[in-house]
């Protein structure tokens, strides 16, 4: 079943940028693009703070210190200044999991910045060099996707998205996987490919307003094709 990763009360209100992210209606309806990247941006960002006070040692602190404040620049929307912070944990790479939440993050921020092209290097790099979190390798396939869609590449763009699908299929963000190659085909004129996706969602998700929004945006870009 699909279901929304649920962060507590006190999570949500401790974090405006957590509470952007799941609040946000026309993100929600406007951008489902966003929604895998932005739900492991949301699980980074929560946990950084926990991290830093769990691991003890001289290096993990300073890497998990260094990693905060590279957080609170991109929170602060000094996206530069972050991207910077960011490649300099990846480069010095004393902490594997800090220079992972690193490594991803280096793809969200390019993403941002509308730099497509660096935005997927950096998640191929984080895929070739992580493969046990299905969520975060999924997203990443996901902001793959995102970013040749946002380049006008299409069928790149689906394929990504469905990569994404194989990789987490009982994953919380299987809905918008499919919603993000269906409408990439759709995009693409390819309507025996989307319809096929939009079909696995009805399969998956009959009566779900994930599907509901789907039927509906296939049923105005298969007019507009027409």
């Amino acid at each position: 079943m699909y279901e929304k990763v649920r962060l507590s009360k006190r999570q949500i209100k401790e974090d405006k940028f957590t509470t952007f992210i799941l609040s946000s209606k026309q993100q929600v309806q406007d951008n489902w693009q966003f929604l895998a990247i932005g739900l492991v941006i949301v699980i980074l960002l929560v946990v950084a703070v926990a991290y830093y006070f769990e691991n003890k040692t001289a290096a993990v602190s300073e890497s998990a210190l260094d990693y905060a404040k590279a957080v609170g620049e991109y929170r602060s929307d000094n996206k530069l200044v972050a991207s910077n912070m960011f490649q300099q944990i990846v480069t010095d790479n004393k902490d594997d999991q800090i220079t992972e939440k690193s490594l991803f993050m280096l793809g969200k921020i390019n993403f941002d910045m509308r730099n497509y092209t660096e935005a997927v290097r950096y998640w191929e790099e984080y895929i070739s060099k992580y493969k046990t979190n299905k969520l975060n390798i999924s997203s990443a396939y996901a902001g793959i996707g995102a970013s040749y869609e946002n380049q006008g590449q299409y069928t790149q763009g689906a394929e990504n998205f469905l990569k994404a699908a194989e990789i987490d299929p009982d994953g919380p963000l299987i809905g918008d996987f499919y919603t993000g190659a269906m409408r990439n085909y759709l995009l693409a004129g390819d309507k025996v490919k989307a319809k096929e996706q939009l079909d696995i969602m009805k399969e998956k998700f009959d009566e779900s307003d994930l599907y509901i929004r789907a039927a509906r945006y296939y049923g105005e870009k298969l007019q507009a094709i027409k």
